[in-house]
């Protein structure tokens, strides 16, 4: 008895896990996630450097293979268990669950990465202010080949050397942000998303706006648009694409299915997930046109070809985008907006990304991280960790191990792969028509048989082709087109890739030889989800029948007895 009101006691202080205040905090924080800093610069420089509007093709067979079909299947999946990214998977293939902790560790690498950028992003907002823009003229070491004095040596020597104290103020200032936007979890992230999801946009119309009215804007869109059929034929485009389509959409990685975990039994997750998907790649392509329209600008003012101007990743960002506004009437208010826009873009996935994570180890340890102060004082320690972990890349040559870090880490191949061990384990062993059945239970939607088909055959196939090419035609990196790294940092790297995709087979394997049975009974043991399952209408009808069923049966023998 007493025993008995020590537990009741102790589960009374365990928090429950909730779910978003409204729709529209979900629809804004999966949107906050996945329409981020490559939608404004990787997007426009592929489809620039691949054919223009000829990338746009294998851009769509992603979308419609890849794409699509796992946005909706991590959403449901999410929805359905109401668990975070590897607690959903010991529910329905325990056999799978080391594509979730592959998933949260590329997170973490994700974390570790993304958020040095926003400190850079800080940086040059800070520098805005000032009364003249330190890239406007020659003469400053901000126009060298690199990205800054601040963000990189100027020497050709990659040493560490010290740190750099203004970016890592800056740091600072990020994870001090990033914390207070999810340190109550979904209650504060809920919130926030209402600001940091939609301002970007703004802030995205007016640059489109302004980019559109300047001479040689055209040029710029046409360099971007300019469809160019060769490059159909070229691998290595289709290659970029799907990587770009895994980026983008946050697929594979867990972040979906815990942010659909916050959702009713009943959402519409079939319907989000469309409008969801087309918001992204409707967001990448606005984003080229104020992109490319800038740089057109740039080349005309400069009377050089837009080629010569055009940049991907941190380049467009901190080198040929800033160089742009300064040519500009207005240069501190249009560099003051575009970096306000980096920050946010890059905020909302850094803490969405943070959240996913701290969901995901408290759905392990309920008892343990849902009570009072827990999870903020975790989320804390998580914080420190991070901050810890990346000091070096603050350093007079961390970027050279950001680049390094950022090249292997969070590749796109394992991202790929990944899918791959998603669609297999869904598609064929929990089972595609089961799936099917139970989003159609929470929607009332039975999803189109593409579906299906994708999540067993397509899907697979077409991230196992692209994972293979991309082993083929692997090329080591090369920093700022001149510096190779020693060959030990390849092999850190290579470490770092490996170390999510290997917890997969490693996981699965180690599952098999820890219980107890014949082969047999193991593989089936692990391949089966969790009994204590939602059942859908559908289920419950067939168990009603075979009751009736069964109940009749009992009659008759009943019968039969009493006649005899």
């Amino acid at each position: 008895m007493i025993n008995n009101v020590i537990m009741e006691r102790a589960n009374r202080k365990i928090e429950a896990r909730g779910h978003w205040g409204s729709k529209t905090e979900f629809l804004l924080a999966v949107a906050g996630n996945v329409v981020g800093l490559g939608n404004v610069w990787r997007f426009p420089y592929l489809c620039y450097s691949n054919g223009g509007g000829t990338f746009l093709i294998p851009y769509l067979v992603f979308v419609v293979t890849c794409g699509v079909p796992l946005f909706l299947m991590e959403t449901a999946m999410g929805q359905y268990t109401q668990e975070g990214g590897i607690t959903c998977w010991q529910r329905l293939c325990p056999l799978a669950e080391g594509v979730g902790y592959a998933g949260q560790l590329i997170l973490l690498y994700s974390c570790m990465s993304y958020i040095i950028i926003l400190a850079w992003a800080l940086f040059y907002l800070a520098f805005s202010f000032s009364s003249q823009l330190p890239w406007a003229s020659c003469g400053h070491m901000w126009n060298t080949v690199c990205l800054s004095v601040y963000l990189v040596q100027s020497t050709k020597t990659p040493n560490v050397g010290n740190v750099n104290w203004e970016i890592l103020l800056c740091l600072i200032a990020m994870w001090i942000i990033c914390y207070f936007c999810i340190w109550k979890g979904i209650k504060s992230t809920g919130k926030v998303v209402y600001f940091t999801a939609t301002f970007p946009y703004v802030m995205l119309l007016v640059l489109l706006i302004r980019g559109l009215t300047l001479p040689g804007a055209l040029q710029g869109i046409m360099f971007y648009v300019y469809p160019d059929p060769q490059h159909l034929l070229d691998p290595q485009m289709w290659m970029e694409a799907g990587t770009q389509v895994f980026f983008s959409y946050s697929i594979t990685v867990g972040s979906i299915t815990t942010l659909g975990s916050y959702n009713p039994y009943t959402n519409n997750c079939y319907r989000d997930s469309f409008w969801l998907c087309l918001l992204n790649s409707c967001t990448s392509v606005v984003a080229g046109f104020a992109v490319f329209s800038v740089l057109g600008f740039m080349a005309h003012e400069q009377g050089v070809a837009v080629e010569d101007v055009a940049e991907s990743g941190p380049g467009l960002a901190f080198i040929a985008y800033p160089q742009a506004v300064a040519l500009m009437p207005l240069p501190h208010l249009w560099a003051v907006c575009f970096f306000i826009m980096i920050l946010l873009l890059g905020l909302d996935t850094q803490f969405v990304c943070m959240e996913v994570i701290i969901t995901s180890v408290t759905d392990m340890f309920p008892t343990v991280l849902r009570r009072p102060w827990r999870r903020e004082l975790f989320l804390l320690l998580f914080c420190l960790f991070c901050f810890f972990s990346q000091i070096v890349m603050v350093t007079e040559g961390g970027i050279y191990v950001f680049q390094l870090f950022d090249y292997y880490a969070c590749n796109g191949a394992s991202l790929v792969l990944l899918s791959v061990f998603q669609s297999l384990a869904v598609g064929w062993i929990f089972g595609a028509e089961r799936m099917c059945d139970i989003i159609e239970d929470m929607t009332g939607s039975y999803p189109n048989f593409i579906f299906k088909l994708c999540w067993k055959y397509l899907t697979p196939l077409i991230s196992l082709a692209s994972f293979i090419y991309s082993l083929v035609e692997y090329q080591p990196l090369i920093f700022n087109r001149w510096y190779r790294y020693p060959v030990w940092a390849y092999m850190l790297g290579w470490l770092l890739a490996l170390s999510s995709i290997l917890l997969v087979p490693g996981w699965a394997l180690g599952r098999l030889l820890a219980i107890r049975g014949s082969l047999k009974q193991r593989w089936l043991y692990l391949c089966s989800p969790d009994s204590n399952l939602p059942l859908t209408r559908k289920q419950r009808a067939e168990i009603k029948e075979l009751t009736v069923s069964a109940e009749t049966e009992d009659l008759i023998i009943i019968s039969d007895g009493e006649k005899q």
